[in-house]
This record gives structure tokens, C-alpha cells and sequence, in this order.
């Protein structure tokens, strides 16, 4: 009996391999869900933690490797090749001139992982439109746990802090990782929405999921608005906003008027998220005449970076070095640290580690040639989408804007870090278009990608 039980996994592995190595954007899809495993109540700006996610996409970029090794992948063309190894030189010459050489190379090596080998192996993981679908839909269905969990929260007041009471709904992160939540839920209202409106097809099953999809984007919007994140609700608003306009501007129209006569009932009628919401959302007109305090050090925050910079214009303090020279670089004005508490850990003080702004973090770790390298491919990259943006490329172009307008107020760090490199590589593959013979991208008249049998 202990032979039998041994000898039964190995034939569903040997079954699972092959499967992995047929479509690989399994791992991808994988590599999203799994996000939604709790890590515990962890400092997450404080040191690199591996996670599940971290995990699964590590397994994707040895896939990728074997596969290249055996000659299994599509070509990736020059340009996309050139940007990445672009990012690669910056992050090492940061690291060679680094005012801490030895902390550094951590850096380097997450930097690598998220914008180049992860990016990488997601484009060469989506050989077609099931790849893309699957993996957009493993967005979707990340966020409806997560927005299932965050609602729940706000209704029971089991969730993080927010004005002195539990409301904030945080997901399964805790209140260490207050914006992954909301991370999580836009990326998956906008690849429902971009899955909806790419379902044109007069098909019934079609028309099925083309509702589901709109279901699913509607009720979304309701744990989003009760994570209290006004960087999560600009960055969706404006992404939206591009992903309308792109699909059908007349609908774009509908659904403006469809979704503010949505919020006067929900908000003002039926009060859900009532007062918090309106109230945060008063609080974006105010960020330059009246900031909060957590606008506030965020504006000391970036004039910290650009002192940094100054002192280190070509290739920057070295990554990881912000942390370093904050102090000596900071206004006296900025906070020790921000606020956070909820039922599990209490209330703590997490200091402030990054200037939250992807573009200064970059400007003063890796100087003017880092910012070039990276302006160079999040450009070619939103070019590349813009146009090509039909079917999955719709989704990419979204995502691809939320991340972009999301790095004006944040940067990379917590849980959710490995989302930013699925979409990059999501949006590397709707730039190139869909792979055909020889690996080459392949387009339909119109600009719409497709596969060459």
C-alpha cells in the first residue's frame, strides 16, 4: 500500500509537466492567483519576502529558459529585447556606482525580476488568444476574492483602520499591504471590462460570459470604492476612461452617465460606503491647496528623491539607497513614518522607505540613465498598445495605463509587485502582436493581432 500511494503522484506529475510546457501561461495565470494566499501580517516595505506568487513566477521564468534552451519559443523581436536589456544596464550601473554596492545587488535582482525576466517570460508564455484570455481571466477571478473578502470587511467593521473606525477594506493582506487590495481589485474591473467589450461575437456562450464579465466589473466597483484608495480610484477612472474611448466612444458616454446615476443611488441613496467615500473623495480636490498628511509627505517625499538625485545624476545613489539617504535628504517637516492598524496587529507606525513615485524612486537610484531606459520602455510599450488595441490588446492597454498613472503616487514593493510585471509582459505581447510563423508578430488588417495557422 506504501508503494501504491508513493507511485500515484508521479504519473499526474509526469501528466502535468508536459501540460505546463504546452502552455506555460498556466504558471502565469498561476503566478496572479496566487497573490491571494495570505503571507501573515508582515512588514512588507521593511525586507524582500518571497511569496507564493514570487514563487510561481520564478517557475515561469525557468520554464522560459528550458523552453529556449530547446528551441520551444517563439522569437522575441530586436526592439523588445533592446528595452529590457536597457533596463538590465541601468540597474547594474546603479549597482556598480552604488554608495552601498553589497545592498544593492538585492535591488538589482528584483529589479531584473520584475521588469525583465518575469515581463519576458509572460510574452513568451502568451503564444496565442486562450493564453492571453486565461490569464486576463485569472485576473478577474483574483479580484473577486479579494473583493468578496473586501466587502465583508467594510460590512462587518472587521477591516483596517480608516477614520478611527475598522472599515477600510484591505482583502487577505492586512494592513501592512493597505493598497494591494485595491491593486488587485482595479486590475481585475479592468480586464472584466476589457474582456466585455472585446466579446462582440454573436455567439450565445459568448454573450454569456460578455455579461458575466459586466457583472463582475459592476460589482467590483463597490469593494474598490470601500478600500478608501484614492490613488487606486484615479488610476481606474482614467484607465477606464482610455479603454472606453478606445472600444466605442459612445459607450464610453453611456457608461459615464450609467455609472455617476449608479453612485447618486448607491452613495447617496442606499449610503453604502456613504460619508467615507464621499468624504475621501472631496479630499482629491485639496491634494495642492489643503494636502492631508499623507499627501503631504509624499510631495517631501519626492523633493526628497530629487535631492538625492541631484547628488547623483548619471546613474544614481544605487538601488535600495533611497532608504539611506532620506534622512539626510528630507525636510524636517516629514513624518516618522504612516499609520496602520487593524484587529491583528494592533496599531504601528510603518516608516516611510520609498519617495512612492516610480519615476523619482528610479530618477534617484539609477540617475538619468535609469529614467531613460525605463521612460524608453513603459513608451514604446503604451505606443505599441495603443495601436493594437483590440481583443486581449484592449486589456493590455488598460492595465498598461494603470500601472503608468499608478507610479505617479507609488512604486513597486508589497505583494502585489509581481502583478506589475504579468501586465507588463501582457502588454510586451499586445505591443509585438500575437506570434506567427518563425515567432514573428502578425497582424490583421486594422491592426488586430492574430495567429497564422
Amino acid at each position: 500500500m506504501a508503494l501504491t500511494l508513493t507511485a500515484l503522484p508521479r504519473p499526474s506529475l509526469r501528466r502535468a509537466l508536459p501540460a505546463l510546457a504546452d502552455r506555460p501561461s498556466l504558471l502565469a495565470a498561476a503566478t496572479v492567483l496566487l497573490v491571494c494566499v495570505p503571507t501573515g501580517e508582515k512588514d512588507v516595505a521593511a525586507a524582500v519576502h518571497i511569496t507564493a506568487a514570487d514563487l510561481a513566477s520564478l517557475a515561469l521564468v525557468a520554464l522560459t529558459a528550458l523552453n529556449l534552451l530547446r528551441g520551444r519559443l517563439p522569437a522575441v523581436d530586436r526592439t523588445t529585447c533592446l528595452l529590457f536589456g536597457g533596463i538590465v544596464v541601468a540597474a547594474a550601473v546603479a549597482t556598480v556606482g552604488s554608495i552601498d554596492p553589497a545592498t544593492s545587488v538585492t535591488g538589482f535582482v528584483r529589479l531584473t525580476q520584475v521588469f525583465v525576466l518575469v515581463p519576458a517570460g509572460v510574452l513568451c508564455a502568451l503564444r496565442d488568444r486562450t493564453d492571453q484570455r486565461l490569464v486576463l481571466g485569472s485576473f478577474v477571478l483574483a479580484a473577486l476574492i479579494q473583493g468578496v473578502v473586501g466587502a465583508n470587511q467594510y460590512l462587518t467593521r472587521t477591516g483596517a483602520s480608516y477614520t478611527g473606525q475598522p472599515i477600510r477594506a484591505v482583502g487577505t493582506f492586512g494592513a501592512l499591504d493597505i493598497m494591494a487590495m485595491s491593486t488587485v481589485v482595479s486590475y481585475g474591473l479592468l480586464a472584466a471590462l476589457a474582456l466585455a467589450l472585446g466579446a462582440r461575437e454573436p455567439d450565445g456562450n459568448v454573450r454569456l460570459l460578455r455579461r458575466a464579465m459586466f457583472a463582475a466589473a459592476a460589482f467590483l466597483a463597490f469593494p474598490l470604492a470601500v478600500s478608501f484608495s484614492r490613488g487606486s480610484w484615479i488610476a481606474t477612472a482614467l484607465a477606464a476612461t482610455v479603454l472606453l474611448l478606445r472600444a466605442d466612444a459612445r459607450l464610453a458616454v453611456r457608461s459615464a452617465v450609467l455609472g455617476l446615476a449608479a453612485a447618486v443611488v448607491l452613495v447617496g441613496g442606499l449610503g453604502l460606503g456613504g460619508s467615507g467615500v464621499t468624504q475621501r473623495l472631496s479630499s482629491i480636490g485639496s491634494v495642492s491647496a489643503a494636502p492631508d498628511q499623507s499627501v503631504s509627505d509624499r510631495y517631501d517625499l519626492w523633493a526628497t528623491a530629487g535631492r538625492i538625485w541631484q547628488d547623483h545624476p548619471v546613474h544614481g545613489a544605487g538601488p535600495k539607497a533611497f532608504q539611506q539617504l532620506r534622512d539626510s535628504h528630507a525636510p524636517l517637516r516629514l513624518s516618522s513614518g504612516s499609520d496602520a492598524a487593524d484587529a491583528t496587529i494592533g496599531f504601528q507606525r510603518e516608516p516611510l522607505l520609498s519617495p512612492h513615485n516610480m519615476y523619482f524612486l528610479v530618477l534617484s537610484e539609477q540617475g538619468l540613465i535609469g529614467i531613460v531606459a525605463y521612460a524608453a520602455l513603459f513608451l514604446v510599450l503604451l505606443i505599441g498598445c495603443l495601436r493594437r488595441s483590440r481583443g486581449p490588446g484592449l486589456a493590455a492597454l488598460a492595465l498598461l495605463t494603470w500601472v503608468l498613472v499608478d507610479f505617479l503616487y507609488a512604486d513597486i514593493g508589497g505583494t502585489t509587485t509581481v502583478l506589475t510585471s504579468v501586465v507588463l509582459g501582457l502588454a510586451a505581447r499586445a505591443a509585438a502582436g500575437e506570434p506567427g510563423p518563425g515567432g514573428r508578430g502578425t497582424e490583421r488588417p486594422g491592426g488586430e493581432g492574430a495567429m497564422t495557422p
